[in-house]
């Protein structure tokens, strides 16, 4: 990749033929720097091209998933190629970072690669309910192949005792899955509702063991029904049950991180 010129970072301006965000030639994230913590790139749709310092070059997509640990630093650059020149390149992914410990701050930069085929995923038996498992293990019922699915060495993953887990569900209109409790003690959880927030058909509640009951009833004080897009902080040491709830006039399906 050789851009027109030399950015400084500031690159914002929405009628430039090339920022750092668009563009009429190659759309993407010109060369930038990053140090001190990790970048988990998932992909949804879409080819996304990587370049960086250290040598590396590829391009992924379409489901793969690129862990990087940055380290003492590496300066990369990930662009959107147009691929498609009679039809849209439409490009749909997370990137979640993760802080690195002190002692880790400085280690080498380090990457794995998970492509589609080798990334975990569960779907319920009706079908209802799918969960692509980006970073985790023992949920579901599945045991990460570890040769194909283990972060990079110095990550803060690869500890498990900070069971790191990233989750990407998907509920179809009358799906129900059950997200079930962390691994580890003291584990700070967040989910967030990213897609198909309408009509007060989100419904999130903690699972009643005590009762022995699944119910999602709206009376319930730990029941949560929203229509918009959210961030909810969770209780990790508690399953909880995620339910959209079946509409005569709704065909949208849900999704979570």
């Amino acid at each position: 990749m050789e851009a027109p010129r030399v950015g400084n970072g500031q690159d914002f301006n929405p009628d430039a033929p090339y920022r750092m965000y668009h563009g009429d030639r190659i759309p993407g994230f010109p060369q930038h720097p990053h140090r001190g913590f990790e970048t988990i790139t998932a992909t949804i749709d879409g080819i996304i091209d990587h370049a960086d310092s250290v040598g590396n070059a590829g391009r992924y997509g379409m489901g793969d998933v690129q862990w990087m640990t940055a380290g003492s630093g590496v300066v990369h650059s990930e662009t959107f190629p147009l691929v498609h020149q009679h039809k849209d390149n439409p490009t749909c992914f997370f990137q979640i970072w993760l802080n690195l410990p002190a002692r880790s701050k400085m280690t080498d930069p380090s990457f794995a690669m998970f492509w589609a085929p080798d990334v975990p995923k569960y779907t319920s038996p009706d079908g209802k309910a799918s969960v692509t498992l980006f970073a985790g293990n023992n949920y579901f019922g599945i045991q990460a192949d570890q040769r194909n699915h283990a972060p990079p060495p110095d990550s803060w993953a690869s500890d498990p005792a900070n069971d790191v887990a990233i989750f990407h569900i998907t509920l179809q209109p009358g799906g129900t899955l059950v997200l079930p409790k962390s691994n580890e003690d003291n584990v700070n959880r967040s989910l967030f509702l990213i897609e198909g927030a309408k009509q007060n058909n989100v419904v999130i509640q903690y699972k009643d063991d005590d009762k022995g009951s699944n119910s999602t009833s709206s009376s319930s004080p730990q029941t949560t029904v929203v229509n918009q897009p959210v961030v909810l902080g969770l209780d990790s040491s508690q399953d909880v049950i995620l339910e959209l709830r079946p509409e005569s006039n709704s065909e949208t399906n849900s999704e979570f991180l």
